[in-house]
């Protein structure tokens, strides 16, 4: 693919989205750590000089990518957890919660790779305005993620599930991290069967680190 310069505002939009979207299909080919800027720039039909005529290096365009996929999935959180639970008791509001957010991640590969990335390298690289408008992305997030939280279980207050959110985020990253190891870690889990104690499986290690963190955060009766 080969481009000629753009010079209208239309022109420029439409180059940065033709970059995003390049890098969004690399990142259901490849983790985070692979996708570089060289290759990026080869599919694009760019030179990288002009690829960072739009984004100030490659994390830039991860850190876009990983507001994107934020936005999609707080909406898809959202509508999981439309349905009025405010019936059940406590317990099952809490694990339906818990639920959501697991299933809703477990589907988004792609964001849960780039959260664990975020702030070990997406936030490295990077200029102050390209930082301020992640952050201000990620604060919008935030309130709409409070919303869902509280509408489900009110008990927590606005207070409680921003510190529940802010954790959970955290988990969900480390736990995405440990669960989808390098092929040296994958290789010795399958030459020694006794190292599967060690093992984590995404779905069930944050599903209990969640209940955890959620049971500490709810008051007591």
């Amino acid at each position: 693919m080969t481009f000629q310069r753009a010079r209208s505002a239309e022109q420029r939009a439409a180059r940065r989205q033709a970059i995003l979207a390049t890098a969004a299909a690399m990142l259901t080919e490849m983790p985070v750590a692979d996708v570089t800027l060289n290759e990026l720039s080869r599919r694009v039909g760019l030179a990288k000089s002009n690829v960072l005529n739009y984004f100030d290096s490659r994390e830039a365009v991860l850190l876009e990518l990983s507001s994107d996929e934020l936005a999609a999935w707080v909406a898809d959180l959202r509508d999981t957890l439309s349905e009025d639970s405010s019936a059940l008791p406590t317990g099952e509001r809490a694990e339906r919660l818990v639920a959501g957010i697991v299933g809703t991640l477990a589907r988004r590969p792609v964001l849960c790779d780039l959260i664990s990335a975020q702030a070990a390298v997406l936030e490295r690289n990077i200029s102050t305005a390209t930082a301020l408008t992640f952050k201000r992305a990620a604060a919008v997030a935030y309130e709409e993620l409070i919303a869902v939280v509280v509408g489900v279980l009110p008990e927590l207050g606005p207070e409680g599930a921003g510190r529940f959110i802010a954790t959970a985020s955290l988990l969900a990253g480390a736990v995405w991290t440990h669960s989808h190891p390098v092929p040296a870690i994958l290789a010795a889990y399958e030459a020694d069967p006794s190292l599967a104690t060690i093992r984590m499986d995404f779905e069930p290690a944050l599903s209990d680190a969640l209940r955890a963190l959620l049971y500490g955060a709810l008051p007591r009766s």
